[in-house]
């Protein structure tokens, strides 16, 4: 498990992301850009390393009713693509009018530069967005993962 420290300076790494200060020593972090009324994507960071990244935009997460999951044990790697992840789900754009990506359901797969695409199943094809920009499309899943493994991007938790 990363320490409070370790995990605190993981999260500042994100320029968007600006820290505030909340009761008991806790820290939220809040993406003032976003394209929704939700700005929370750290929530409540506590010094005993316990804390909460929002995943209510995002598919294969187990979140609570706030759209929040526990990151107590997560790794640096994990976290950090989860952020990522969480951010981009935010993003201006991710959900405009006519994008497409809203609505769908969708995994979204980061590299070591933290940059991040998305794989929609829609219309009998795999396809592959940078935001709302289709990249690639494939006529199988297979055919996209292994796509996107050789271009050197893992699929977020």
């Amino acid at each position: 498990m990363l320490t409070f420290e370790q995990k605190l300076a993981v999260i500042e790494s994100f320029s968007e992301l600006q820290r505030k200060d909340v009761s008991l020593g806790r820290v939220n972090f809040h993406y003032e850009e976003s394209a929704l009324d939700k700005k929370t994507v750290v929530y409540h960071l506590h010094p005993n390393g316990n804390g909460f990244v929002y995943a209510g935009n995002l598919e294969g997460y187990d979140t609570d009713p706030k759209g929040m999951v526990n990151i107590r044990d997560y790794t640096e790697e994990e976290l950090r693509a989860f952020i990522r992840a969480s951010i981009d789900s935010l993003a201006p754009g991710a959900y405009a009018e006519g994008s497409a990506l809203r609505g769908l359901g969708e995994k979204i797969w980061i590299n070591q530069d933290k940059e991040t695409l998305v794989l929609i199943h829609e219309h009998d094809l795999w396809n592959v967005y940078a935001m709302s920009n289709l990249e690639m499309a494939f006529e199988t899943y297979e055919e996209a993962v292994e796509y996107l493994h050789e271009e050197g991007f893992i699929q977020s938790k």
